[in-house]
């Protein structure tokens, strides 16, 4: 009987790859907390992992004509970007809040470290079952 990964595996598989791409993302932010007019964005955690986890992707540019070249969106996680809302408005026009983005960049990598945990678990358990113990 041939093990199905994404039933064994869960949606522990999907929020990492959500997490890592929301880690990218604050790691940008704080990079560019000097750069004036930057908007510090994040992804919508919750409808990113429900779009991963139902196998969708980024919506697709609409074509009119048959010629057109299809476009590719860049992230599969595009559509659920958002821009973060400012605590205090800057004279620069920068919305990144160093304290905001280090504390969600830190929470995010707790949760990311707990995905990892848990999917070496579950690879330990089917490791067991494979070898009958």
């Amino acid at each position: 009987m041939p093990i199905n990964f994404d039933s064994a595996l869960g949606i522990h598989a999907d929020a990492l790859r959500v997490r890592s791409q929301r880690a990218e993302l604050l790691a940008t932010n704080l990079a560019n907390a000097d750069t004036p007019n930057y908007k510090a964005r994040d992804i919508d955690f919750q409808s990113a992992l429900k779009m991963a986890a139902s196998g969708q992707t980024s919506p697709s540019l609409n074509t009119t004509h048959q010629k057109h070249i299809a476009g590719s969106g860049g992230s599969s996680f595009d559509s659920q970007l958002q821009y973060r809302q400012t605590m205090q408005d800057s004279l620069d026009g920068n919305t990144v809040d160093e304290q905001v983005e280090q504390s969600q960049f830190m929470q995010n990598a707790v949760q990311y470290q707990a995905s990892l945990e848990f999917l070496g678990s579950r690879f330990q358990s089917l490791t067991k079952a494979i070898r009958g113990e």
